[in-house]
């Protein structure tokens, strides 16, 4: 089932999620949401706080072309990052149709555990770690936005709160 997307400002996305305890059927089905919310945006990665769920799970597949490789990573813990840093041109389902350049660690190594429970370690580079940081930033309240400076950040702010006013009046009419 496609879910709808928060749209910043929304006082969820600024919020630290909760540990996943429970791996049951209903975390299986939010998985399993998630991408098809993810891909239907299209977007590469999704976090659970996007979608008004305050737990720390998320989604991501940043092949472009090829077999998809959706993944899901529940819990997930950044363990090392490398010194060496590399910049993205950024954007996020939450901040439709905005981008800007951050700067991140180019590697990380990342633990989690998946739908079903299991331990899973990997080392990510080039988008897959941009992506992952990124989407664990969610997952800790943090938005790409706020790597920017206050002008930048405030000129998005205030497009993503008319977005969302024209959007209100559109569903009214």
């Amino acid at each position: 089932m496609i879910r709808p997307i928060l749209i910043h400002p929304d006082p969820r996305l600024k919020k630290l999620c909760d540990p996943v305890t429970e791996f049951d059927a209903d975390l299986a089905v939010l998985a399993k949401d998630m991408l098809e919310t993810m891909y239907d945006a299209p977007g590469i990665g999704l976090a659970a706080p996007q979608i008004g769920v305050m737990k720390r799970i998320l989604v991501m597949d940043c092949v472009k072309e090829g077999e998809p490789r959706p993944m899901v990573l529940v819990n997930p813990k950044i363990t090392w990052a490398s010194e060496d840093l590399g910049v993205y041109e950024e954007g996020c389902l939450s901040i439709p149709d905005q981008y800007a350049e951050v700067k991140r660690p180019a590697e990380v190594r990342v633990e989690w555990v998946d739908e079903t429970g299991k331990p899973q370690e990997e080392q990510f580079s080039g988008l897959w770690a941009t992506c992952v940081q990124h989407e664990i930033d969610h997952l800790d309240g943090k938005l790409f936005i706020d790597y920017l400076g206050p002008l930048k950040r405030q000129m998005i702010t205030r497009k993503m709160e008319k977005l969302k006013r024209e959007r209100a009046r559109q569903a009214q009419a």
